[in-house]
């Protein structure tokens, strides 16, 4: 008899234990008559801010649009260059597109994923702005690092959080490092909402002020529009829920790196694994391996009931909307690309799931 399918994700069972909660908000929420910029997005704002122990958070509606917005209220020129990883999700590099400016592409460290502080540096032109490190997978990058270069220069630090929640280098939480950090909350992200829902964090009272305008067709008052401003606002509904989420965002952390635990103890050093270090406190948003035959692998587990994903099958400068845009060879990110596969490592995943993975890892021939 095949074994039960362990799936990659299951968003139904990883809610499940906050359904109760998620059904008295959406009700207090729905009988309030207050739709829009109410008191969860405002409640939703001050818990998160707390959560990282900075002055503001503004919730948006999106993780896409926290970076452009972001990077909209810092008034760069037209053709001003950003540095990102060259491996990146394809949002971080839209992101500054979207805003007429440059993406230039840095290659990643190979061991962490994350952009290589060491090639930063010969990446800065006059024209270089800002640098927008990704804390990928769930990993922060070397801020230490990463610091040293933005201070040397002058430049901005937005960072992508989109996959960082409660992550942190050296006790400090990713987001609280450079001029703000942009969360997304994806409901596949460690803290997910039920659908699409975004947010910054600053201590920068002026920059604040401007995304709060930003996001609300550039006005604090209603109908006194002092910017060109767009419609992103966190929807109070998701806001509701996030705010049940969040207090529970340190135990999916823990679970999640419980899972880790499983993995990295168990799996074969025929497969590579996620590094680890004492400065990272890594919270696994992905757990990833590589191997030279991943597609095969993949396959193979498919065949024994256990689902993977890949993240990300296509390097970004080789996307069919990146012809002429992204510019320049990364073979570290074609590499990267080609060989990761992302384990299962839900909330709603158990040990037994998790030993199971790796035995079939294990076993795999190739």
């Amino acid at each position: 008899m095949n074994p039960t399918l362990i799936e990659y994700e299951n968003l139904g069972e990883l809610n499940r234990p906050f359904f109760d909660e998620y059904k008295r908000s959406f009700a207090a929420t729905m009988n309030s008559g207050w739709y829009i910029l109410g008191n969860n997005v405002k409640e939703f704002e001050k818990a998160f801010a707390a959560y990282h122990g900075v002055k503001h958070c503004i919730g948006l509606a999106s993780g896409l649009d926290a970076l452009i917005l972001g990077l909209k209220a810092f008034n760069f020129k037209p053709g001003d260059e950003v540095i990102v990883p060259s491996n990146t999700y394809i949002a971080t590099i839209l992101a500054i597109i979207h805003c007429g400016l440059k993406p230039v592409l840095v290659e990643p460290d190979i061991t962490t994923y994350n952009i290589d502080p060491a090639l930063l540096e010969a990446a800065v032109t006059p024209r270089t702005v800002a640098i927008m490190p990704v804390h990928l997978y769930g990993k922060s990058c070397d801020m230490e690092g990463l610091m040293a270069v933005k201070k040397k220069y002058g430049l901005k630090m937005v960072e992508d959080c989109a996959q960082s929640h409660g992550a942190t280098y050296r006790g400090k939480l990713t987001g609280t490092f450079g001029e703000f950090g942009a969360f997304s909350f994806y409901p596949t992200k460690n803290l997910g909402a039920l659908g699409d829902a975004g947010a910054i964090i600053t201590n920068d009272d002026e920059l604040a002020l401007t995304i709060r305008r930003l996001r609300n067709y550039g006005s604090d008052v209603k109908y006194y529009n002092e910017l060109v401003g767009y419609n992103s606002r966190l929807d109070e509904v998701q806001a509701g829920f996030l705010s049940v989420k969040l207090r529970s965002l340190n135990n999916i952390n823990e679970h999640k790196r419980k899972l880790a635990r499983l993995y990295d103890a168990g799996i074969s050093d025929r497969f590579i694994k996620p590094a680890i270090h004492p400065d990272y406190f890594d919270v696994y948003h992905i757990y990833n391996i590589r191997h030279p035959k991943r597609d095969e692998l993949r396959q193979y587990l498919l065949e024994h009931n256990i689902k993977t994903e890949i993240h990300y099958p296509v390097a970004p400068h080789n996307q069919k909307a990146m012809q002429g845009i992204l510019s320049g060879t990364h073979p570290l990110s074609e590499e990267i690309h080609k060989t990761t596969l992302s384990l299962p490592i839900s909330f709603y995943h158990t040990e037994d799931d998790i030993k199971r993975v790796v035995e079939c890892l294990n076993s795999f021939p190739g």
